[in-house]
């Protein structure tokens, strides 16, 4: 999969951001100012994508390519190389998981903010 398409679909969700806080190869996504998805961009191209922890194990299990994730917490973030061996709609559905488990997680202050300044947007 294309990681520029990767990364317009990430900035497509609102309350969306893109930096390089850690180095000029690892692409982080934020929503309301967390993480939600990392993308290296050097080597063997992946992304780490937080996960529900029975999920994650279930994705390991089932997908050679989906391990724990990479310099995270393993219970709650898997690592996917994009290998071409994972079916789009099935990334798709962990980058969405991710967005979701984020955005639930933030305050609902933050919540709401995100919300308003999306729907100001369009």
């Amino acid at each position: 999969m294309d990681i520029e398409w990767i990364r317009s679909y990430c900035l497509s969700k609102k309350g969306t951001e893109e930096s390089f806080p850690f180095d000029d190869t690892t692409l982080v996504i934020k929503v309301g100012g967390k993480i939600f998805i990392l993308i290296s961009l050097e080597g063997d191209v992946s992304m780490n994508l937080k996960c529900d922890p029975t999920l994650a194990i279930e994705l390991r299990e089932a997908h050679p390519a989906i391990s724990p994730g990479y310099h995270m917490n393993k219970k709650h973030w898997n690592t996917i190389f994009l290998d071409g061996s994972l079916p789009k709609n099935l990334l798709l559905e962990m980058i969405d998981h991710s967005y979701e488990l984020v955005f639930k997680s933030l305050p609902g202050k933050v919540r709401l903010e995100v919300d308003e300044s999306y729907f100001d947007k369009n």
